[in-house]
């Protein structure tokens, strides 16, 4: 097989891992999934009155939660708060002290770049909403509603956290708390629950903390491939776990429930908020449909025994917001001991993560050094470039002697053009006596693949990509060239490219090789332009350093005849 098949080869092997990874993440079933009358929801839950009485232990398990209706659990004549920080704006209800709206002030809307994103909300069109309760008779679950001051507050001057706090009826002579402190620079709500036991016995009371969101995939730019949205935990026996909305309608999410350590949480594109438990005491994780195309994902942990007259308490610290690598693996710079092991993992880079995770650490480190990502990715592209020079020249050295033989091996076709066997057999002894490697030219391209889908998925993955502008027209590196002009160039460079390759003795094997620029350019025109840039200064540096090789070959050829 000589280069120019091997070439045809590689691209076609490459567009056919391109199209089945995208037809694969498109056509996933679609989570919402209607149940028969007759048949099981999900884990039947109690209602309150059935909620297990205080002698109950962790193993009553998730049908302890209750679960409530939409129609309950937004409750729009709550009472709310609303807070602010330098990071987000959270709007607290008073039913169940249930996290209701998140807008993220330092990222924008998909749809409306003049909008910041919000990522939970509670509303006709989307349910995304963080939640919590005690499990024991008579304890607030997130259905009760509990006394706030409502209102807007801040951070103020000088101070790093504000408390909110809300106040549970009272019941059996047990008071409760809802404490939710909010930080500044953080992306971290600590939940705690304060109990004091007035009562005539002792408590033994479970905490679940959990997320309910419906199944809707959030607004996307065009992409060629689908993004994941569903729920994600973590522990050290079962590593990281991804779930989808439909394995949970369906009850067929496969995990290790319970576990010492560990997260759970609701992954989307870009954003992820998961509770993230400290210390190591036993804790049961689930996951289940709680309505038509809505689910929960939730964590149950246990609390130590309160004699009457005693208190007690509970936190679990939720992380709601972006996908910054940084944030990811220390959400709490503050706090040296604190645990969010794997929290990183949901960054998806795909199956080439060895390869994207240290090309986004280099990237990142280019954009610290020049404030512009569109500037680090030309930058990563020259580093690429130098750390593959010696192979590259060696391949066009191959591809320039491969032009200086191309009218002998065209005579060798024309002699035994019918005699295949002694064709192969006059072309080696030429490869052999002109001390060329046929396949030689194809090294760059098989090093550049890997590379190449590694550098798509750390554009399609990492948010600080989002929105993320280079120069003129370029306003968002993570989405396609709105108005097309990359892709052309790099089109153009594809086609001199070519031109500087050695013609194939095929007239059809040639006609293939002029036609894949435009194939390519075609396929380019849905890519992020991030990767297009890539590609493109890639050829531009290719064209440099072929040309100049192809040069002094020739030359030096020349002055020996």
């Amino acid at each position: 097989m000589d280069s120019q098949r091997l070439i045809l080869l590689l691209v076609l092997t490459f567009s056919l891992v391109m199209l089945w990874d995208g037809w694969q993440r498109q056509h996933q079933p679609a989570a919402t999934v209607k149940t028969p009358a007759n048949q099981s929801t999900g884990a039947t839950a109690p209602a309150p009155a059935a909620t297990p009485t205080p002698s109950s232990s962790l193993s009553a398990g998730s049908s302890a939660v209750p679960v409530a209706s939409p129609a309950q659990a937004v409750a729009a004549a709550a009472a709310k708060a609303v807070v602010e920080t330098d990071l987000y704006v959270a709007e607290v209800s008073s039913q169940g002290g249930d996290i209701v709206r998140l807008e993220l002030l330092q990222h924008k809307a998909t749809s409306d770049s003049s909008k910041n994103f919000v990522l939970l909300e509670s509303d006709a069109q989307h349910t995304y909403r963080a939640q919590s309760g005690l499990i024991g008779q008579g304890l607030p679950s997130h259905k009760t509603v509990f006394s706030l001051t409502p209102g807007s507050f801040s951070l103020a001057e000088g101070k790093d956290t504000f408390e909110l706090r809300l106040e549970a009826p009272a019941n059996n002579g047990v008071k409760v708390t809802k404490v939710m402190t909010f930080r500044r620079g953080s992306y971290l709500i600590d939940v705690a629950y304060q109990i004091e036991n007035k009562g005539p016995v002792a408590l033994a009371p479970n905490a679940y903390f959990q997320l309910e969101r419906d199944g809707t995939e959030p607004p996307s730019d065009t992409r060629m491939v689908q993004t994941f949205t569903g729920a994600a935990l973590y522990t050290d026996g079962d590593k990281y776990k991804k779930i989808t909305f439909e394995d949970i309608a369906k009850e067929k999410a496969k995990f290790t429930p319970k576990a010492n350590n560990g997260w759970i949480g609701i992954v989307q594109h870009y954003f992820v908020s998961a509770w993230l438990p400290q210390g190591s005491a036993e804790r049961e994780f689930f996951v289940r449909k709680v309505g038509d195309n809505l689910y929960s994902a939730g964590v149950i942990l246990p609390l130590a025994s309160i004699a009457p007259n005693a208190n007690g308490g509970i936190s679990a610290p939720l992380y709601a917001g972006p996908q910054e690598q940084g944030r990811l693996k220390n959400p709490d710079p503050s706090n040296p001991g604190f645990v969010a092991t794997g929290l990183d993992l949901v960054v998806d880079y795909g199956w080439l993560t060895m390869i994207a995770a240290p090309l986004f650490w280099v990237l990142e480190w280019f954009h610290k050094l020049l404030g512009n990502w569109g500037w680090a990715i030309i930058a990563l592209t020259v580093l690429i470039k130098a750390a593959f020079f010696p192979l590259s020249a060696a391949s066009y050295k191959s591809m320039a002697k491969m032009r200086m033989v191309m009218p002998k091996l065209t005579r060798l076709k024309e002699q035994y053009g019918d005699d295949r066997a002694k064709l192969n057999q006059e072309m080696m002894e030429l490869y052999k006596k002109e001390k060329i490697n046929p396949l030689g030219g194809c090294l760059p391209i098989v090093v550049q693949i890997p590379v190449f889908i590694a550098l798509y998925w750390v554009l399609l993955g990492s948010v600080e990509m989002r929105h993320a502008p280079w120069i003129g027209w370029i306003h968002d590196l993570s989405v396609k060239d709105p108005f097309y002009i990359l892709p052309l160039i790099m089109g153009a460079t594809m086609l001199i490219q070519t031109k500087l390759n050695p013609t194939p003795p095929d007239p059809i094997q040639a006609k293939v090789m002029m036609f894949m620029p435009i194939v390519f350019t075609g396929m380019f025109l849905f890519f992020p332009a991030g990767l297009v840039l890539y590609w493109v200064v890639n050829n531009v540096l290719s064209i440099a350093q072929q040309w100049q090789i192809t040069r002094m070959i020739e030359g030096g050829k020349a002055k020996t005849v």
